[in-house]
C-alpha cells in the first residue's frame, strides 16, 4: 500500500507538469493562430494519458486504503461531510479527479473529430484548462510542500 502512495503521490509531479504543458500549448496556440501539428497531438495525447494512469493509481489506492472501514469507524457519511479533513480525502478530491479526467478525456475526443487548426486548439484549451482548474484546487498543497 505505501508502494501505490508513493507512486500516486510522485506521479502526481508528472500529471500535473504535463497538463500545464499541454494547456498553455493549446491556450497559446489557440489564441496565436498556430497550425496543429503532430507535437501538439502528442502533448495533448500524452496528458491525456497520465492523467488515465493517475486515476487508476488513485483508484488503487482509494480501496486499498480502506476509506470504507473509516466511513464506518467516524460513525457513517453525515460525520465524514461534517469532518473538512475526511471530506476532502474521501470524497472532494477523488470526485473532483474523476471530472478533471472526464474533461480532459472530452475535450481531446472532440478535438479530434475537428478538422482545420483553430477549433481543434479551442476543445483543447477549453477543456483542458476547465480541468486544470480543478485539479489545482483539489490537490492537497499540505501534503506537496
Amino acid at each position: 500500500m505505501e508502494t501505490v502512495q508513493f507512486i500516486h503521490s510522485y506521479w502526481a509531479y508528472l500529471v500535473l507538469l504535463v497538463l500545464v504543458a499541454a494547456t498553455f500549448n493549446a491556450l497559446f496556440k489557440f489564441f496565436g493562430d498556430k497550425e496543429f501539428d503532430a507535437k501538439d497531438f502528442r502533448i495533448s495525447l500524452f496528458a491525456l494519458i497520465t492523467m488515465h494512469i493517475q486515476l487508476l493509481i488513485g483508484i488503487v489506492l482509494f480501496f486499498t486504503k480502506d476509506y470504507f472501514t473509516t466511513i464506518k469507524e467516524v460513525g457513517g457519511m453525515g460525520e465524514v461531510m461534517k469532518n473538512a479533513e475526511l471530506r476532502n480525502l474521501i470524497i472532494e478530491h477523488p470526485t473532483t479527479m474523476i471530472i478533471a479526467v472526464a474533461l480532459v478525456t472530452v475535450g481531446y475526443s472532440k478535438h479530434k473529430k475537428k478538422l482545420v487548426s483553430k477549433p481543434k486548439f479551442k476543445m483543447l484549451a477549453i477543456f483542458y484548462t476547465l480541468a486544470l482548474v480543478l485539479v489545482l484546487a483539489k490537490i492537497p498543497w499540505k501534503l506537496w510542500f
